[in-house]
Formats: C-alpha cells, sequence, structure tokens
C-alpha cells in the first residue's frame, strides 16, 4: 500500500514537472532591437551579413524599435519575415506620431494613423510571426480612464495589443479593469518610474527590463541576483496566459542579449546555441579592455 502511495506520489509529481515544462514552452524572451554595432563580439561575431539572421539563431522572438521612430516600409517588413526562422515572433511598437505627438487624440486623426500602420504589420500577422503590438505611453500621459478608452474602442479585434504606462496614476484597479475589458496586456516593467508589479489583464503577458538607476536606464547590466526575483514571476504567468512575451531594453554594450540568456538559463530554457553564445560573452567579458595612446591624452 505503502508503495503504491509513493508510486502515485512519483507519478503526480512527474505530470507536473512534464505540465511546467509543456507551459514554459509558452515563454519567449528576447531583446528589444538587435541591429546594435556594439553588439558585435561579444553576441556576434565580426563580418555578419545580416544581423536579424544570426539573432535568430540564437533567440526567438524581438521587439521591433525602429518602429517607434518612424514608419516601417513594407519591403522592411517583409524583410524581417524573410530573414527570420520560420517560427520566430515579433513585437512591434506603435510609432510615437500616435502615442506621443498625438496622444492618442481621435480628432488629430490616429484612427487612420493605427490602420496604415497595422495594415503594414499585416503582412508579419498573416505570416504568423506578429506576436504583438506595444502602445508605449509617454510620461505625462497622465491617468484619463474615458480618453484611453476612446483609444482602446478603435484598436482592430485581429492583433494582440499590450499598453505600457510611465506614469503612477494609472497604477489602480479601474486601469487593470478597463484592460481587461478590451483585452490589451499591461506591461510589467523593471524601470525607476514604476512599481515591478505583475498584472494579468489579457490572454498574453508582456514583461519589459530597462534597468535602473540614473538616466539612460538602459545604460545598465542585471546582475544574477536582481534577476533570480523575476524567475518565479515569469514561471507563475506562464501558468495563467497563452504565451509570455518578454525583451530586455538595456541594449548598451550587449547588456540586453547577455541578461536574457541568463533569464533563459535559469529558466532551465537554454539550448545548444544558446549556451555557445552565451560562453562567447563570457570571454568577450573577461578580455582585457585596450587603452591606446589617445586615452591618455
Amino acid at each position: 500500500m505503502f508503495s503504491k502511495q509513493l508510486n502515485a506520489s512519483f507519478i503526480e509529481e512527474k505530470e507536473n514537472l512534464i505540465l511546467l515544462v509543456i507551459n514554459l514552452d509558452n515563454v519567449f524572451l528576447g531583446t528589444s532591437g538587435w541591429s546594435y554595432n556594439e553588439w558585435i563580439g561579444p553576441f556576434y561575431h565580426k563580418g555578419e551579413k545580416s544581423m536579424l539572421r544570426a539573432y535568430g539563431r540564437v533567440l526567438k522572438t524581438a521587439e521591433i524599435n525602429t518602429s517607434f521612430y518612424r514608419y516601417p516600409t513594407n519591403k522592411m517588413v517583409m524583410g524581417w519575415a524573410r530573414y527570420s526562422p520560420s517560427e520566430f515572433v515579433f513585437s512591434a511598437k506603435l510609432p510615437r506620431l500616435i502615442t506621443h505627438e498625438k496622444k492618442l487624440d481621435l480628432k488629430e486623426g490616429i484612427q487612420e494613423d493605427l490602420e496604415k500602420f497595422c495594415e503594414t504589420m499585416r503582412v508579419l500577422l498573416l505570416d504568423g510571426k506578429l506576436g504583438c503590438l506595444l502602445i508605449q505611453l509617454p510620461p505625462k500621459y497622465e491617468y484619463d480612464l474615458d480618453h484611453l478608452e476612446s483609444f482602446f474602442k478603435i484598436l482592430p479585434t485581429e492583433f494582440n495589443f499590450a499598453v505600457e504606462f510611465r506614469n503612477l496614476s494609472w497604477m489602480r484597479s479601474e486601469t487593470w479593469d478597463l484592460l481587461k475589458k478590451y483585452k490589451v496586456a499591461y506591461t510589467i516593467v523593471d524601470e525607476p518610474l514604476l512599481p515591478p508589479e505583475v498584472h494579468i489583464t489579457s490572454s498574453i503577458a508582456y514583461f519589459r527590463w530597462h534597468g535602473k538607476g540614473e538616466n539612460p536606464w538602459f545604460d545598465y547590466k542585471y546582475s544574477k541576483e536582481e534577476l533570480e526575483p523575476w524567475i518565479p514571476k515569469i514561471k507563475a504567468t506562464s501558468e495563467k496566459v497563452k504565451r509570455v512575451y518578454g525583451y530586455f531594453n538595456n541594449h548598451f554594450h550587449g547588456y540586453a542579449p547577455e541578461n536574457c540568456l541568463q533569464v533563459l538559463e535559469m529558466l532551465g530554457l537554454l539550448g545548444t546555441s544558446q549556451q555557445e553564445t552565451m560562453e562567447r560573452v563570457k570571454r568577450h567579458r573577461k578580455r582585457p579592455k585596450q587603452t591606446t595612446l589617445a586615452a591618455f591624452g
């Protein structure tokens, strides 16, 4: 009888472990942007013809940052689809024209702007390579539930959306209720302006790590001790949503891919190519910095 109980307990633990592994398959972690020259050495080999293609051999998702500054062309979007692996997934930031310059004001013609952007990104959507569109709001955009809802009403339902607040006034229950109503994911952030709280408001979850301290936040390297508290948050979240997206925005000096690989390692999701890249990053960090005569003035 005791033996049967042990076997049953072992089977249950084994099933729970398998379930956990399956759940973690829905975790997609990457970086915000990928085309940085200073990543050559720690992350990219010299002479790579396509940074995106090289990136896709190591990580399975990336956040398109350039779309915030200007509308991508159809040719650019088709290039992203072509030079990324078949299972690769992108997320993309809405243009700042909509969020920062026109401040989500319908009177400024943002519905047309939004439709134009979504139509351009539809190539990735139809190819199964678009995970989410990020609505990053400016720090001065304070709590105004009716104003934000008027924008949510025009969001096309075939796309997943996440919203990133940068003002403390939005941290309240009414905000989470509004996001749930329109199935918009709350962006779980690590940054100086907001607390690192987890709120599940959609069938997907969206994490962003910006860094800490003085401006710029993204010139910051997370220590292992700082990353460890995020592991149970990611695991718990992955069990409540269909997919988790997470992006490191501390891109200076190649810190973003390094920290991303560290988190994947802590989650037990580090593959062979990722392990090789991790070792290359470590070797690069250990190299003594070369000092030239010019450095002495």
